[in-house]
């Protein structure tokens, strides 16, 4: 690659920012399962957009998932509801500054466990390094 810098020739360099805010971000939460504290959700963070070499497509997103290390765990969450919880400047009419996008995993994504996800809107490029919640239904057990 001519005149630019070897390292970077796989997309964008700060999507390595947006991964290690996240892994910050697991790193930070408790180690304890979903379950054992009562929770019904798994924590997970949003990597990436889906991309090649030069595009990126922003209908699907990478997200990473709490205690989650490789594609054999991933497959299990295929077919889970995700949802990205926000805040935004004025209040609905429910009185409340919550919104929330939602979304359903698609399938594994790579061998380390991370997840690709398709969301009713496209998430914001604000929500990359942001927290999801990968609720646990729909069940397949």
């Amino acid at each position: 690659m001519p005149g630019g810098n070897p390292q970077n020739h796989r997309g964008n360099p700060a999507g390595k920012v947006y991964a290690l805010k996240a892994k910050r971000n697991m790193l930070a939460s408790s180690k304890s399962k979903a379950t054992v504290n009562g929770r019904l959700y798994v924590r997970g963070a949003v990597l990436s957009y889906k991309g090649g070499l030069r595009t990126q497509y922003a209908h699907t997103s990478i997200l990473r998932l709490e205690n989650v290390a490789d594609a054999q765990s991933a497959r299990f969450y295929a077919g889970k509801r995700v949802a990205y919880i926000y805040t935004a400047k004025n209040k609905n009419i429910e009185g409340s500054r919550y919104r929330c996008i939602w979304g359903k995993i698609t399938r594994p994504h790579g061998t380390n466990g991370c997840v690709r996800a398709k969301f009713r809107s496209n998430l914001p490029p604000q929500a990359m390094g942001g927290r999801v919640r990968v609720m646990l239904y729909p069940s397949n057990i």
